[in-house]
């Protein structure tokens, strides 16, 4: 199969990560009490052409950007750490203790950014907090926009300044899907949901698993969904797809459409004017999520138009139910970033956010502006945090607010170290926060420390030090708050994988998912063992236990486990054919540009991108898989 396009040019190369694991991690030299002010960064780059056009997000794993600064570090502190920069020492051996020292080995499947993996399905509810000051209402236009941040938001078409007015199609409802099938169903209870290419650790508002164990786990190919065509030399996002208990539904190049689960029929499809830049990860229990699109499709002249239109889905209709804009005086903002927390569709980017009811369209605040801050980006789900960034390029200055959804009043405020450029919202509640601090993550992770923050007071928890070169998972807090990978949050525990190493077996590799605790910062011991030539990674929480899929090797098909949260037990959940011809599609879904959702012995993988870019004539490619039990 055709792998997904490369990066673009002038992105530095993936790092290997897959050197020997040590009793101990490296250890960063202490930083003094009162270190300097960090040096100031080469500027940006430009924005540049990317390969061929058509997408608003370059195909590329998250990088370190330049400019990142250092953090004033404090010595070690116990588990409860004020607010502010102290932190705990760092982490033990994720691998824990192992019968003989790793040798260098390469790695089969290349660095692994992680899959697109969903959060389940909740209600929204509305969580309690502390209130605060501090509303994001309507305000002057922001003044000073940070000048690497600008240089993405002009490759995806953005730089534009601050909102001040919004709306259009005054909330109406409209663009009802075209019907081009039967009806169908399943019988899941509890659908999971996805985003453009995030994830992250879900948090869910149940304690009960619900995916139940079959009496046979060997699936069956349930129907496969070919890759659309696109124009000579270039590249279309197909970012996003959800599950609910009706409807899979897969964004495809301008359109979405919905199939039945089981039998892949199409039910519906919904037509828009341009891609779709990105999906919400979160799904209310109605089947209701909301996208961002661009208003044109792109062309050789003008590859991107920005991603500037909002519009909320009612994915089990097939309705698109509103569409917004958000204006920044008579040009429309280019959005980075959405997402749902209760009822709202929280929006960001560096030239302005916005807040929409997501049943009615109507504008509910706007991020409230200073000279030098914005509200890069929000996680959602159960709880709604906000990324504002302030401060100048050479000093930026970062606070992780937990913000009221319907009201935009912060109810909590955690100020990370000047310096820290960019973080990304790894869960909500409980608060979880990735951050690559001094560029220490050099294989592009995005990650060089984990924070565990309290919500309601904002105050830090703990500090948890993530080697890149121990740890597999990652983040992309540039533009994507929500984009991170390979991990997920529940029980009070931070479950991530580890990079590949040496198996038992000779010339196998091999890694782990391990559990860290949140308010200690330190390693339970726990550890679920992928097997030889197996690569684990946790996709989501389902209850107490974690929901993980097993990249196979050559000879075998994947796997979907159920990881007990508490003894660490793996239980297998399906296993795909191990015939050459599934195989070949199963692996072309890498976890760099796809997809990941499984619900009730569904397993759905789906690409991101659609591109004309390095194929071949006499191979078959595919938007879509969908695998389930025989």
């Amino acid at each position: 199969m055709t792998q997904p396009p490369p990066p673009p040019p002038n992105q530095p190369p993936q790092q290997g990560g897959f050197g020997p694991p040590q009793d101990q991690p490296p250890q960063a030299p202490p930083a003094p009490q009162n270190p300097e002010a960090p040096q100031t960064p080469p500027p940006p780059p430009p924005g540049q052409q990317q390969p061929g056009y058509g997408y608003p997000q370059p195909p590329q794993p998250p990088q370190t950007p330049p400019g990142y600064g250092y953090p004033q570090a404090a010595p070690p502190q116990a588990p409860q750490a004020p607010p502010g920069y102290g932190y705990p020492a760092q982490q033990p051996n994720p691998y824990g203790q192992q019968p003989n020292p790793y040798g260098q080995q390469p790695n089969p499947y290349g660095q692994q950014p992680g899959y697109g993996y969903p959060q389940a399905t909740m209600p929204l509810q509305p969580q309690p907090g502390q209130a605060a000051g501090g509303g994001r209402k309507f305000n002057a236009q922001l003044t000073i926009i940070v000048a690497a941040v600008v240089a993405i938001a002009l490759i995806i078409g953005g730089g534009v300044w601050y909102a001040t007015t919004s709306g259009d199609e005054g909330g109406k409802k409209d663009d009802t899907a075209s019907s081009s099938g039967g009806t169908g169903g399943t019988d899941d209870k509890e659908g999971d949901t996805g985003g453009s290419d995030t994830g992250g650790g879900t948090t869910g508002t149940s304690t009960t698993p619900v995916e139940k164990v079959p009496g046979n786990p060997a699936s069956k190919v349930l129907f496969q969904v070919p890759a659309p065509e696109v124009g000579k030399d270039s590249t279309i996002s197909t970012a996003g797809s959800w599950l609910t208990d009706k409807v899979y539904a897969k964004s495809g190049v301008a359109e979405i459409a919905g199939y039945d689960p089981d039998k892949g029929t199409k039910l519906w499809t919904i037509k828009l004017p341009g891609p779709v830049c990105q999906g919400s990860n979160h799904v209310t229990t109605d089947g209701t999520t909301a996208i961002i699109y661009q208003p044109e499709m792109p062309t050789k002249a003008e590859p991107s138009h920005g991603c500037s239109q909002v519009a909320a889905i009612d994915l089990d209709a097939g309705k698109k139910l509103w569409t917004k804009t958000a204006n920044s005086g008579d040009q429309a903002i280019s959005f980075n970033n959405v997402t749902v927390s209760e009822n709202t569709v929280a929006l960001g980017s560096s030239s302005g956010g916005a807040a929409f009811d997501l049943t009615s369209g109507k504008q509910l605040w706007a991020p409230k502006p200073t000279d030098t801050c914005y509200d890069a980006g929000y996680g959602g789900g159960a709880k709604l945090v906000a990324v504002r960034r302030c401060g100048s390029y050479d000093a930026p200055e970062l606070h992780i607010q937990t913000i009221d959804p319907k009201s935009g009043k912060v109810i909590s405020d955690y100020k990370m170290a000047t310096g820290i450029s960019y973080a990304s919202v790894v869960s909500t509640d409980p608060l979880v926060v990735a951050a690559d601090i001094g560029e220490a993550a050099k294989d592009g992770s995005g990650i060089s420390d984990f924070f565990s923050i309290d919500n309601k007071t904002g105050k830090l928890r703990t500090r948890i030090s993530a080697p890149s070169d121990q740890y597999a998972a990652s983040c992309d807090g540039i533009t994507k708050i929500e984009e991170c990978h390979q991990l997920a949050v529940g029980n009070g525990k931070l479950y991530v994988a580890t990079e590949e190493h040496d198996g038992a077996a000779e010339f196998s590799d091999t890694n782990e998912i391990v559990a860290i605790d949140l308010a200690t910062g330190k390693q339970t011991g726990q550890r679920a063992d992928a097997g030889d030539d197996y690569t684990i990674m946790p996709l989501r929480m389902d209850g107490t236990n974690i929901i993980a899929y097993k990249r196979p090797p050559y000879d075998k098909g994947g796997q979907i486990v159920s990881i007990d949260g508490g003894s660490f037990k793996e239980t297998k959940l399906l296993e795909n054919p191990a015939t050459e011809s599934v195989r070949d599609v199963e692996t072309s879904m890498s976890p760099d540009y796809s997809e990941i959702l499984y619900s009730q012995g569904h397993l759905f993988m789906s690409d991101i991108f659609a591109s004309s870019l390095g194929g071949s004539s006499d191979e078959k490619e595919y938007l879509v898989i969908a695998f389930g039990a025989s």
